[in-house]
């Protein structure tokens, strides 16, 4: 497979992906398709070393969070409001603003209660399925420090008052 054509296959994967890490991370639906769009254009510039790298998920959501600080850090985006219509949504990208809005609200103010560092350790091991090694190489941090922000992450999720009503049962599920 050529080069174009590998990452084009990649990018078509991981998009949605992507978006619901933005989302999950802080931002909103427009920002994290911006998000992932400039994650996967640096991708693309990068793509023999993100191909090389040894976990191609861990760098390229690395990438994904150092896009996201980086935008944050600065004060404005440069971008201008305008009457044009977008272009048509990806396909995969779920477009109803109405479904599941009393979930997506409790996870979004659930996880807006975390710090940062907890919030970015929750989204890539559990929301981009990383595995506790990914999730570390994509932070730059130790696995152990990853294994603590998560275990300090899921006791204040588990304790959320936004989350009380979709936690209830999950106890009596559990085995002894």
């Amino acid at each position: 497979m050529d080069h174009d054509a590998e990452f084009a296959a990649y990018a078509e994967e991981s998009w949605g992906a992507l978006v619901r890490s933005a989302v999950f991370l802080g931002c909103r639906l427009p920002e994290a398709e911006d998000l992932a769009q400039t994650t996967l254009t640096r991708c693309y510039a990068a793509w023999d070393r993100v191909r090389a790298a040894d976990n191609r998920d861990a760098y390229v959501y690395r990438m994904l969070v150092n896009s996201l600080r980086d935008s944050r850090r600065r004060r404005w985006w440069g971008e201008h409001a305008t009457d044009q219509v977008p272009e048509a949504p990806l396909r995969g990208v779920r477009r109803d603003p109405t479904a599941d809005v009393d979930t997506a609200d409790a996870i979004h103010r659930a996880m807006a209660g975390l710090s940062k560092v907890n919030r970015e350790v929750v989204v890539l091991r559990y929301f981009a399925q990383l595995t506790e090694q990914q999730t570390a190489e994509a932070l730059g941090v130790p696995a152990g420090t990853v294994k603590s922000r998560l275990s300090r992450a899921l006791a204040q999720l588990a304790s959320d008052s936004h989350l009380a009503g979709f936690t209830e049962g999950l106890n009596s599920r559990r085995g002894p």
